[in-house]
């Protein structure tokens, strides 16, 4: 379904973009056309009679033009979760239906219509990969405890993926990014996983896949690779979501969080420092990437969101020029850079890639929490789409009285809140997500004049 078009004011701090003309603003409603739904029989299905909407939008890549249609390949996270107070000093999480299998969808953007179709599941050779957190004692283990809609403990998954980007591998599939490993990993056209790459083990370590620079494995749990795109070289570029919390102390303090170079041809990684806008967040681990995309052979487009200070939500798109940023990795073997201030950063000679604003998205009209997609169509348009969460969250029923929000209360892992040590009647329960957040936005944006 698409809404209604519009001309908007273009703050553009880009000095390639004239400032004075209005950029164009398409913006339309994913839906499904085949009638896909999560099918969800849980404890609280009574309040979700047609299932649960597929929760596309986590990652965009755009494909081609089919006549006057634009098709994009999408894909899903880990599937329907909602947020669940701790187990003790851990966090938790629900998984409304923990047997999900992460999709790679066609969007087909045309005729007024944002249409879904196409769904395959990511699987390998074993058959279909879950969703569910990485057992304890492994790289990429977010230590997070897998909670059933009943507050159940379920299982780890050791080949468990939140996937959160996509970006072609130019051989007809596609790499994807996901957030436990952090992970990046190359899929077929039909999601059969080809390769798999992860933080290296060091000894001592064990780890599900390597290849990738050990020190990423100190991502925030939820907080791993959440963009990716390929460069005309060929390297692929992940993005860190936020700030690394390396030994638990730097992920309130760090200047920036990391865009880790691969190349698939030869093994060889870098890794780049974006700088994030940290005097506007409360602590530099609320800064986020929602995506980024390759716009030439030194800069990519990213997208930076956040609530700030007022706990306002901003999100930004950024022109980011990574020719005269420096390796991390040379400067890690001292001490990780995301233990020093402006001054020791220039003291030591590192460089952060620099940054220029194209696109306010909420000045353009953006109501979303997250711009979770980014692509490029092409040298003048871009689009971007949010992730609908798969139309739930949670909620806390029949609190007692000295227990108003869920963070005062601890999940046991057998079903049960406590409170102050004692277990309550108190419930996290399940429940639709309201519009719009509910629904998939894509807004396909074109600038008064092409990129450079």
């Amino acid at each position: 379904m698409k809404l209604k078009s519009s001309a908007l004011l273009f703050t553009c701090l880009f000095p390639l973009v004239c400032q004075a003309e209005e950029p164009t603003v398409d913006r339309y409603i994913v839906t499904f056309p085949q009638g896909d739904r999560v099918d969800y029989k849980g404890a609280y299905a009574s309040r979700f009679p047609d299932g649960l909407p597929v929760g596309v939008g986590s990652g965009l890549q755009f494909l081609r033009k089919e006549g006057h249609d634009l098709l994009f390949v999408t894909v899903t996270d880990r599937g329907p979760n909602a947020d669940s107070p701790k187990a003790g000093k851990k966090d938790s999480k629900i998984f409304a239906k923990p047997n999900f299998t992460p999709l790679l969808m066609t969007l087909r953007v045309g005729s007024g219509k944002a249409q879904a179709i196409d769904a395959h599941a990511l699987h390998d050779e074993t058959g279909s990969i879950g969703g569910l957190p990485l057992p304890e004692g492994l790289i990429g283990a977010t230590n997070e405890i897998a909670l059933g809609d009943t507050l159940q403990q379920l299982p780890g998954d050791k080949r468990g993926l939140d996937t959160e980007g996509i970006t072609a591998d130019g051989k007809g599939g596609y790499w994807l990014c996901d957030e436990y490993g952090p992970f990046i990993v190359n899929v077929d056209a039909k999601g059969k996983i080809l390769k798999k790459f992860g933080p290296q083990a060091e000894q001592g370590e064990q780890g599900v896949a390597g290849g990738l620079p050990n020190i990423i494995k100190w991502r925030q749990a939820n907080r791993g690779f959440e963009g990716i795109t390929r460069m005309p070289d060929g390297r692929i570029i992940a993005a860190l979501q936020s700030t690394l919390d390396i030994d638990g102390k730097s992920k309130n303090s760090a200047l920036f969080t990391r865009l880790v170079s691969f190349d698939p041809a030869t093994g060889n990684t870098a890794m780049y420092g974006y700088p994030i806008d940290a005097d506007v967040y409360k602590k530099a681990k609320d800064a986020k990437i929602g995506d980024i995309v390759a716009l030439d052979a030194n800069r990519i487009l990213l997208i930076e969101q956040g609530a700030d200070k007022n706990k306002e939500m901003r999100n930004l798109v950024y022109v980011v020029d990574l020719s005269q940023a420096s390796d991390l990795a040379t400067f890690d073997q001292e001490k990780a850079p995301e233990f020093d201030d402006t001054q020791q950063l220039q003291a030591r000679g590192i460089k952060l890639a620099a940054k220029t604003q194209l696109v306010d998205l909420r000045q353009l009209g953006w109501q979303q929490e997250k711009a979770e997609g980014l692509t490029l169509i092409d040298n003048q348009t871009f689009a971007v789409i949010n992730d609908n969460d798969f139309g739930l969250q949670a909620s806390l029923e029949n609190p007692e009285s000295n227990g108003k929000k869920a963070d005062d209360y601890e999940v046991d892992g057998k079903g049960h809140l406590t409170l102050a040590g004692k277990e309550v009647a108190s419930k996290i329960a399940l429940k639709p997500l309201e519009k719009p957040e509910s629904l998939n936005e894509l807004w396909v944006i074109k600038l008064p004049e092409a990129f450079n």
